[in-house]
Parts: C-alpha cells; sequence; structure tokens
C-alpha cells in the first residue's frame, strides 16, 4: 500500500515508467478488431483486406488533440502513421509466427532506466528486481482496476515493440557482408580520381535547332509512369479581407490604457454621485486591478530581463518600484507595466566543464573513471582554467562530459531550484568571473560566473491589438459584397480588379492537407474542395479562424493519375529537349580530341582532384554522379568520348586514379558499417512493405 500512495501521488507514472515513444498509446494492439469500442462503422482504411476501425481511430485521434494540443488534422495523420505501421507490422508477425511473452517484456522493463532507477522496484542491494516490479502490477490489479486497465494497454506497447525486435533480428541474421564486398565497399567510398575535364553546355544548341511535340511529351510521360503519377489535387484562387485593426483602433487602444494609468472621476448611476476610481500607478489591490482590465490574468512570478520584450526590459527593469511604463507594443498586445518588486543579482549565469564519474547518480553512463581519478582531473582542468589568459570555453569542449561543451559550456541564465544546490550556493556567493570546483550528483564542476542580473516582479494591464466592432463590421460588408459580386459576375478576377483587390493563386491541393499558402488550418476550405458538390467556377466565402474572411474560388480540378502536359509539359519538355541537344553535340564535336576542343575559345579545360563516388561533384559544374562514374571505370591517361550529364556533354581525360590504403581488417568495417545501417533498417523495411500493401484510405471522407 506504501508503494500505491506514492505512485497515486504521480498520476502519469504509468506513461512514464515505461518510457515508450510519443505514441506508444497507440501501440496497444487494439488494431485488431478486438477494442471494446470497435463496432460494424465503415473503416477509416483497409490494409491488405484487414480494416482499420473508424470509431477507435476518432478516440485516438481526440485523445492525441487533447494530450499534445495538436490540429486535428496533425492528430490524424500522426495517429495514422502509426496505425498503419502497426498494422503491416502485426500482419507480418502473424505471417511469420512471431510472438513475445514475459521473457521479452523483462528484457525491455530491464533496460528503461525510468523503471530500473526507480526505488520502488529496488531490492536491499539497490538493483531493480522484475519480481518486486511484477508483485506491484498483481497488487495493481486489485486495488487499482483503472491504473491496471492502463498497464495492460501499455504492456501490449511493450510487447508490440518485443516483436519488432524479434522480427528485426532475424532479417539482421539473414544478411551480412563478405570480405570482398566489405573491400568493394570500401573503396568505393575511399578511393577518388584526378581528372580534366571540359563541359559543353546545352545551351551551346539554340532552343531554335530543336522541337519537341505534344505527341513527344505525352509519349515520355507515358514511358515514366511512376515519376509522373499524380494524386487528385484542386486548384484555387481566393482574396483575403484580413481583418486587422486600423490605425484609429490603436489609438483608441492605447487612449484607453493611458486613462488607465492614473485617477479617474467617474460618475456612479446607482448613487447619483461621483466616485474615485484608483489607477494602476496607485492601486493597492493589484490582482483586482487586472484581472478587472487586462486580458492577460495577472502572474505573481519574478522572472528575468530576457522573458521581457528586448525592446523595453531594460527600461522596465529600470523602473523603480511602482514605477509605471506604457502604453507599449508586445508582440499582439499594448501593454501598461507597473514594477512591483526586484530581487537583485536573484537571477544568475555561469560555465561549467563537468568531470563525471562512474558511480555519480547522475553521471552519464558511458564515463568509466572513478572518483578519485575524476577528482584528479577536475583539479588539473582547474589550474588550467585559472590560469591568465586562459580559454575557458575551450577548455569546455576539450574535457567537459556535460551536454553543454558543444556552447563551450554555457548554462545561460538560471534561478534558485533550477541547479544542484551546491552549484547554485557557488554561483550565488562569488563575484563574476570568479572560478571554483564543487560536487554535485552528476559529477565534479569546474565552475566560471559569467553573470548576474535581478529579477522582477512586473504587472502587466494587457489589452489586444485586433479591430473594432466598427472595423470588423466593414471587412464583413466588404468580404459579402466581393463573394455576391464575383458570384453575379461569374468573373471573379474583374471583380477583384474592380476593387483592386489581391488575387491569390494555389495550386495542386490534396485531399488531407489544411494549410494553404497564406492560410494557416483552413481544413473547412480543402474539404469544401474536395466536396463533390462543388463545381469549377463555385464560389464561397469563409470565416478565418485567424479572424477576418476568404472569398475562394475553385479553379481546376485534377483527377488522380498521370500528370497532365499543363501540369508537367515544361519539365518533360526540357529533359527531351536536352537529349536532343545532346545527340545534335554528340554529331558536331564527337570527331574532336580533348586538346582540339580546349582551343576553342567557348569551352575551358578545367580540373578537378580527388573526386569520389560518394559524392560525385565537379568543382564549377555541380552534381554529375553518370559523369564521375564513367570516369573510374577509365585507366589512368584514358579519354573519354562525350558522355552526357545533368548540365551538358562532358569529355574527360583520367590524369590519377588514388586508391585508398587497405585495411587490416575488412570484417571489422563491414560490422561497423552494417551496426549504421541497422539504425534506419527498421523503417527501410515499414517503407518497403508499405509500398506492397494495398491500402485504402478514407482519412477525407471522415477528415
Amino acid at each position: 500500500m506504501a508503494i500505491l500512495g506514492k505512485i497515486r501521488q504521480r498520476s502519469i507514472f504509468l506513461i512514464l515508467v515505461i518510457g515508450m515513444a510519443l505514441f506508444a498509446f497507440v501501440i496497444s494492439g487494439v488494431f485488431d478488431g478486438n477494442s471494446a469500442n470497435s463496432g460494424p462503422t465503415d473503416p477509416i482504411a483497409v490494409v491488405n483486406d484487414e480494416e482499420i476501425d473508424l470509431t477507435f481511430f476518432r478516440q485516438m485521434v481526440e485523445q492525441t488533440e487533447r494530450t499534445y494540443n495538436y490540429s486535428t488534422l496533425q492528430s490524424v495523420n500522426l495517429v495514422w502513421n502509426q496505425a498503419l505501421r502497426n498494422t503491416i507490422f502485426n500482419q507480418e508477425f502473424e505471417k511469420l509466427g512471431i510472438d513475445a511473452g514475459k521473457d521479452q517484456l523483462e528484457q525491455i522493463i530491464s533496460s528503461d532506466e525510468a523503471v530500473i532507477n526507480n526505488p520502488n522496484f529496488q531490492n536491499e542491494a539497490g538493483f531493480f528486481d522484475f519480481g518486486i516490479f511484477t508483485d506491484y502490477i498483481a497488487q495493481l490489479r486489485v486495488q487499482e482496476p483503472a491504473a491496471y486497465e492502463n498497464w495492460k494497454a501499455q504492456e501490449q506497447s511493450i510487447i508490440n515493440v518485443a516483436k519488432q525486435r524479434i522480427y528485426l533480428d532475424l532479417i539482421k541474421s539473414s544478411g551480412g557482408m563478405t570480405e570482398a564486398e566489405a573491400r568493394t565497399l570500401y573503396h568505393f567510398e575511399n578511393d577518388n580520381i584526378n581528372i580534366e575535364y571540359l563541359q559543353i553546355p546545352f545551351d551551346e544548341i539554340p532552343d531554335s535547332l530543336v522541337s519537341v511535340s505534344d505527341a513527344e511529351i505525352k509519349q515520355y510521360i507515358k514511358s515514366h509512369e511512376k515519376a509522373y503519377e499524380r494524386s487528385a489535387s484542386r486548384n484555387l484562387q481566393y482574396v483575403l479581407f484580413d481583418e486587422s485593426p486600423t490605425e484609429d483602433d490603436l489609438a483608441t487602444i492605447r487612449l484607453r490604457l493611458e486613462g488607465l494609468k492614473d485617477e479617474q472621476i467617474a460618475y456612479n448611476d446607482v448613487s447619483k454621485l461621483t466616485d474615485t476610481i484608483q489607477g494602476f500607478r496607485t492601486t493597492e489591490n493589484i490582482i483586482d486591478f487586472v484581472d478587472r482590465y487586462s486580458e492577460i490574468p495577472f502572474d505573481s512570478i519574478y522572472r528575468p530581463r530576457g522573458e521581457f520584450n528586448n525592446e523595453y526590459a531594460d527600461i522596465l527593469f529600470g523602473l523603480e518600484v511602482g514605477e509605471v511604463f506604457g502604453p507599449y507594443r508586445d508582440g499582439n498586445y499594448f501593454k501598461i507595466s507597473r514594477l512591483l518588486d526586484r530581487k537583485e543579482e536573484a537571477s544568475l549565469r555561469a560555465s561549467h566543464i563537468l568531470i563525471a564519474f562512474e558511480g555519480a547518480t547522475r553521471a552519464p553512463s558511458t564515463v568509466t573513471r572513478s572518483k578519485a581519478e575524476a577528482q584528479r582531473e577536475a583539479n588539473r582542468v582547474l589550474r588550467l582554467a585559472r590560469r591568465n589568459g586562459a580559454d575557458f570555453e575551450g577548455l569546455a569542449r576539450e574535457y567537459s562530459d556535460g551536454p553543454t561543451k558543444t556552447r563551450g559550456g554555457d548554462l545561460g541564465f538560471f534561478q534558485e531550484g533550477q541547479m544542484a544546490e551546491p552549484f547554485f550556493d557557488f554561483v550565488n556567493k562569488n563575484r563574476v568571473g570568479r572560478i571554483g570546483l564543487v560536487e554535485t550528483e552528476f559529477g565534479f564542476h569546474i565552475i566560471k560566473v559569467t553573470d548576474k542580473d535581478d529579477l522582477a516582479m512586473i504587472a502587466d494591464v494587457a489589452n489586444e491589438a485586433v479591430a473594432s466592432d466598427e472595423t470588423a463590421n466593414e471587412i464583413f460588408r466588404k468580404a459579402t459584397q466581393f463573394e455576391i459580386e464575383s458570384i453575379d459576375a461569374s468573373d471573379f478576377i474583374g471583380s477583384a480588379e474592380k476593387y483592386q483587390y489581391t488575387v491569390r493563386p494555389v495550386k495542386k491541393i490534396t485531399a488531407l492537407e489544411e494549410n494553404l499558402p497564406g492560410l494557416f488550418n483552413q481544413r473547412q476550405i480543402v474539404r469544401w474542395a474536395f466536396d463533390d458538390e462543388t463545381r469549377i467556377g463555385d464560389v464561397q466565402r469563409f470565416t478565418l479562424s485567424s479572424g477576418g474572411y476568404a472569398v475562394v474560388q475553385l479553379t481546376a480540378i485534377n483527377k488522380k493519375g498521370l500528370a497532365s502536359i499543363d501540369e508537367v509539359g515544361a519539365e518533360v519538355r526540357n529533359k527531351i529537349l536536352q537529349d536532343k541537344k545532346a545527340a545534335l553535340i554528340e554529331k558536331q564535336y564527337a570527331n574532336e580530341t580533348l586538346e582540339a576542343l580546349a582551343e576553342k575559345e567557348v569551352f575551358t579545360l578545367e580540373t578537378a582532384s580527388a573526386i569520389n563516388q560518394k559524392n560525385p561533384t565537379l568543382v564549377g559544374a555541380g552534381n554529375e554522379p553518370y559523369v564521375v562514374g564513367a570516369a573510374f571505370t577509365m585507366e589512368e591517361g584514358a579519354v573519354s568520348g562525350l558522355i552526357q550529364g545533368e548540365r551538358g556533354m562532358y569529355k574527360i581525360k583520367v590524369l590519377k586514379k588514388n586508391e585508398a590504403e587497405p585495411l587490416e581488417d575488412y570484417l571489422q568495417y563491414s560490422r561497423e558499417y552494417l551496426r549504421d545501417a541497422s539504425f534506419r533498417l527498421l523503417e527501410n523495411i515499414f517503407v518497403a512493405l508499405e509500398s506492397n500493401a494495398a491500402i485504402e484510405d478514407n482519412r477525407a471522407l471522415y477528415y
């Protein structure tokens, strides 16, 4: 019961204790059709004849929105990706008979630091004990049924992770690399060559000498179907009516705030007397005053200078206690601010060099030095740091075990409670520039005090810079008028020109987008554009979530299939032109020697050294993988014929082939290569499985 009492104090424990990734809750096996909430509704998707249940999918989307504050479509896509991944992998697990049980569960839980470092699950010797953990789960089942159900979902998630590991290990064990393959790969990555090359750009042939017909473009697109497959999309154009405040609106807001600074005499309709209303400068009840007049609640926290608007931070921190500043603009708000209190030199800044040791409570797990070794090293680095002219930042980058080493040890500003107590005490008690040594649960710190600043408690009365009712009504009138006129005249562009409105075209919007150029989080517009009832030329006014209106016209419906000439004609025409120009260049210059071509004033003979196949870039010409690959097949001193590249035709001469020094152990090289490749293996496997899966995507029908 004592353990349960501690756990109940941290309601999020069951999520944190397992340390799963962002969407671990989705990996709970609920996509196998066994969810209690599943029903006979149409599926959100069908993956290889297996349905993904709509009801549960919606629950996961809603949970994601609540938990992570994502937009609906962001949540839909995140849940979709995880559901798709789990369904596809689970289908593979079932085919192969892969399962995971207690041993695999124990292995994963026992490798999670959040669990093994929890004293509730440690034995008398201070080590994690899986038996204690399972006893806790058994106790949870009886005494905390709701928490136990939560755990069961987490358990299923861990089992699925274990299955993925088994699956991945099977694939790893089925592959490998021979010594000969490793040698070939090593030389591919490390051999290089020096060449001379001459480029004859495609522009050498005028466009007037080459023609490309629409029939050729169509044939090219048909011959390269995969490259030119297109999803269904829509083209739109819109006029934006932004609900921005006018200068008069802003002046009114400023005037209203200015009037709050000092006492006001107001007539009371109830008492028929005049009342004196205290101003912001003199009121003693700051909380009530801010709550009454401000659109941002009162916050009694002491804050450092860096948290304030940089333009006015120095002014605010220079106020006397009780003094008021403003009105001033801070982002989308106008404010008047009053300094309530100041804590002098309570915001501290320091740099440090961490010398960690094995056994320190919060030392990096990779550290192996003993405490005595760490102390000797810390004292040595301390002496170096205290020398005249010492480069503390350089020493931190060279010696520190902490994550701030890349920033020269700089920790930025911090306050009491944000650092280990011995660390904070040293910085707090010592002057700027002082260097010293302290020990914390992280290890030994060589500390340099770099700055001290005040903390300030500042009360703000903030009013948002928004349009007045009069301005908002006028914007609505204009948007409605334009919508009606553009529909009646059947001339969207003409109506816009009449009022000098800017028309913004948007092309190739797909069914699952929610952001349009210049219009964010406007899913309603995309759904309207893809509605079966919406026709080309239809116009609709939309109220924007950010304020204002957009009057939108649907201009094109692009069906799924091969791209049309209108869409990719220019791109394809250019490719065909290059091929035809390459043939003409070949015909004109094929019999010319490299030297003869170099003598012509229009061409330049270039030298490129240490060219590598892994990074096939020619200085002065750009990325030319085919040309570089061809060069590696040639012997030293050999001269090529004309080779077609990305930017022209090339003639090359190999000056020298530089073979990398052979390795003593190519098997070790192969192991390192395969280890690095394994980090990408699971994702690559999923991409391969997904590309071969039959997926029916119905997201656009519901969101």
